[in-house]
């Protein structure tokens, strides 16, 4: 036990604490709403530590700018704010972004990733109706016909599946629609 809290220690620091800085910048940056940043970033190392508990961590760098994009988008989603007189309501999530940051990058893809290994653990039966219905964009009734199953089976191995992913990502840290 004492060995793994101090490999845990020797892994925040050596692979997490050096990213603090650009993450703050790029907070800053990204998220000027956010009132308290150091918040949002203890919220991140949380999280971090908890996933990091769970199994290895492909790329820490992505996985904290991810995890702490998420928890600003949460925190904006929620906040309370008036708007003037007048205004019209922007989705911030509408609007484009044409400049690449190397950070989103590699946070977009520590979300594919993620999303490959909640579907790697899953039973045969539910990788293979979630991938044929959410990947390829099969029908039920495709579905049911191309593994030769009634289309009940279809539905309920769909939401099997859909419920396992969504607690994969629960304990990796991301929180849902549902919990927000």
């Amino acid at each position: 036990m004492e060995h793994r809290k101090r490999q845990e220690s020797q892994w925040f620091l050596e692979e997490v604490v050096p990213h603090e800085a650009d993450l703050r910048a790029w907070l800053h940056a990204r998220f000027p709403i956010v009132d308290d940043v150091d918040d949002v970033v203890q919220e991140a190392y949380s999280r971090m530590l908890r996933a990091y508990a769970s199994g290895p961590i492909v790329n820490p760098r992505a996985f904290l700018f991810v995890t702490a994009r998420n928890i600003s988008l949460n925190r904006i989603r929620h906040s309370r704010y008036e708007e003037p007189a007048g205004a019209k309501s922007i989705d911030p999530l509408s609007v484009i972004d044409e400049t690449v940051i190397p950070s989103e990058t590699a946070a977009i893809s520590e979300e594919v990733q993620l999303l490959i290994c909640a579907i790697q653990q899953l039973p045969k039966r539910c990788r293979q109706i979630l991938t044929l219905r959410k990947i390829y964009g099969y029908s039920q009734r495709e579905v049911a016909q191309k593994l030769g199953i009634s289309v009940h089976t279809v539905e309920a191995q769909g939401s099997i599946a859909l419920r396992k992913c969504t607690q994969y990502f629960q304990r990796m840290g991301y929180t849902t629609k549902r919990n927000r």
